[in-house]
């Protein structure tokens, strides 16, 4: 079966940086994206980046020259650099991976707070 196991949240002030890691494990068929989302309290769940197989990248307009998203197929991970970090960034962010299946992470609360 297929898990997705994040890490690297946690709190931060503004202007610092986190990098969030997530792990796929078990058989994923197909192809498929691997990216990250996030939910801010009272907000809807929105795409932060993501990346395909052969390398395409997205970013929201919200983080983009701020994040960097990196993936190792071999290896099964998606990274999420993040710097510049702003309190809007607040949020848990959840790890996906969207194909003929999609799967997601448990979720890693970021906060970005003095």
């Amino acid at each position: 079966q297929v898990q997705l196991v994040e890490s690297g949240g946690g709190l931060v002030q503004p202007g610092g940086s986190l990098r969030l890691s997530c792990a796929a494990s078990g058989s994923i068929v197909g192809i498929y994206t691997m990216g990250w989302y996030r939910q801010a309290p009272g907000k809807q769940r929105e795409l932060v980046s993501a990346v395909t197989m052969s390398g395409n990248k997205i970013y929201a307009d919200s983080v983009k020259g701020r994040v960097t998203i990196s993936r190792d197929n071999a290896k099964n991970t998606v990274d999420l650099q993040m710097n510049s970090l702003k309190p809007e960034d607040t949020a848990v962010y959840y790890c996906a991976v969207r194909g003929s299946s999609d799967y997601w992470g448990q979720g890693t609360q970021v906060t970005v707070s003095s």
